[in-house]
């Protein structure tokens, strides 16, 4: 990869369009009724402060150790390894790789229910109709990326901008619209008191169901890291990172906020999906929910060609540092990871084929790789802060409060997802104890005790998690 020009790699406005690209798919255009509906503007704003200092001590996480470490090109993945180990680090991006390809089913899924808006064949996204097209879609998307990583990215930046259009409409109208005394009226929301009335055990729990939202709207924040070692300039990863997290928590602060000065509180939780096209029509008529329908099915095809660059792209660097199969290594002529895009692709036709028949085994699937992908944020968080104490004699008082803060958030993010939902996730991780096993076979590495021991309590919590949902005190369907 060292050999490549420059006009083979990615510039900071392509790496800024990933993060941004990959943060704002289909649930920003719900994110109103998902926020608004069960909390005021108070509990809005004190969730948003809580996320803001969380995520920006997590971005720059991925900005320092983007600095300090740029050898390590895998980013989310490599940080877990060099802190941790071989096993962590596999596990990471074990985690990883499952929850993105997953996610991509999602999009797939969601893009077709979008456009059973307009075309009722489509409704409900899970169609044979609907089935059909989203395969095309997704073989489409695999060879747009055979032609190269850059060329997607290129087009990436180009839907992340066509999806911000109706977003800034949406917040710009708002803005001309909206009422002190409506959003007055709303500020403490429906508390045990009444409408507008404060209460500060009740303001909490508005507070936690907020941010139990933006605990997901994040995920992507680290699109530029996982394609460092493709960055023209390795200080542009974190910048880009910084940059496309601070206008993704604008652009979501803005929406959920102005949104309650334009509809009373109470009314938002009654808000049609996609909640932002009923605000839209609300103050501008009919046209208005079509525009933001329409933005609707960019912007999960951006978020969907985002994302399957980043599922693509992550095998791949875990295979060329060999702790996946050398198989995912392959590069065609465009230096695109030919075989790791492959098998993902493949994995997600599965999904797809399977959803005509049910939904069961993808919606347990998603639900556990959804917390899968919040564990290599927190061993990312933990690297900075061991980093930081392995080199406590040049470290900075940045370094150390980064650090710290961005450990205490990503625990909690790991939490907040349900402590249940962690347990069955180490179900996705009993097939990878046996990759793991034969990739460390063939490279003549012998397992460590270490490792043993890490497979065994990931077999114990899953037959924890197995028993637990056998008794019906966690549900995933």
């Amino acid at each position: 990869m060292n050999n490549e020009t420059d006009t083979n790699k990615l510039g900071k406005m392509s790496l800024i369009g990933l993060v941004i690209g990959s943060m704002i798919g289909g649930g920003a255009f719900n994110i109103i009724s998902d926020m608004g509906g069960p909390a005021g503007g108070l509990a809005i704003t004190i969730g948003w402060i809580i996320t803001a200092i969380g995520m920006i001590s997590l971005a720059f996480v991925f900005q320092n150790l983007t600095n300090e470490r740029p050898d390590l090109e895998g980013g989310i993945y490599s940080y877990a390894q060099a802190g941790f180990g071989d096993f962590i680090g596999f596990s990471s991006a074990w985690g990883y790789w499952f929850a993105a390809f997953l996610g991509n089913v999602a999009y797939a899924t969601l893009l077709m229910s979008a456009v059973g808006n307009f075309f009722p064949i489509f409704k409900g996204g899970n169609t044979l109709p609907s089935i059909i097209v989203a395969s095309i879609l997704l073989w489409g998307v695999h060879f747009l990326i055979l032609r190269g990583v850059e060329t997607a990215a290129f087009i990436n930046s180009i839907v992340t901008v066509a999806k911000l259009i109706p977003i800034f409409l949406v917040i710009i109208c708002m803005i001309v619209v909206f009422n002190f005394d409506t959003f007055k009226s709303g500020f403490f929301g429906m508390t045990s008191e009444g409408m507008g009335v404060f209460s500060w055990g009740d303001t909490m729990s508005q507070v936690k169901s907020t941010m139990l939202v933006t605990v997901w709207v994040f995920t992507g924040i680290e699109g530029a890291v996982v394609f460092s070692g493709r960055a023209k300039t390795k200080k542009d990863v974190g910048t880009a990172t910084v940059i496309g997290l601070v206008s993704v928590l604008i652009i979501y602060f803005l929406m959920t906020v102005l949104a309650q000065g334009v509809i009373q509180q109470a009314n938002i939780s009654k808000l049609a999906s996609p909640s932002m096209a009923q605000v839209l029509e609300h103050i501008v008529g009919h046209w208005g929910s079509v525009l933001v329908n329409i933005g609707l099915i960019i912007s999960v095809l951006g978020a969907w060609l985002g994302w399957t660059l980043l599922a693509g792209e992550l095998p791949f660097i875990v295979a060329k540092d060999g702790l996946f199969p050398k198989w995912f290594a392959k590069e065609n002529k465009n230096k695109a990871p030919v075989n790791a895009l492959l098998i993902t692709n493949i994995l997600v036709q599965l999904f797809l084929v399977s959803m005509l028949f049910t939904e069961s085994a993808y919606q347990f699937a998603f639900s556990l790789a959804s917390s899968a992908i919040l564990i290599p944020y927190m061993f990312s968080a933990f690297y900075q802060l061991k980093y930081t104490i392995e080199h406590r004699g040049r470290a900075t008082v940045k370094q150390w409060t980064i650090g710290i803060i961005a450990s205490i958030y990503a625990i909690w993010l790991v939490y907040a997802a349900g402590i249940d939902y962690l347990l069955l996730t180490m179900l996705l991780y009993i097939p990878g104890l046996f990759v793991y096993s034969f990739v460390q076979h063939n490279n003549k590495r012998r397992l460590s005790k270490g490792d043993y021991l890490l497979f065994a309590l990931i077999i114990v919590l899953a037959i924890i998690g197995i028993i637990r949902l056998a008794m019906g005190s966690v549900s995933v369907f």
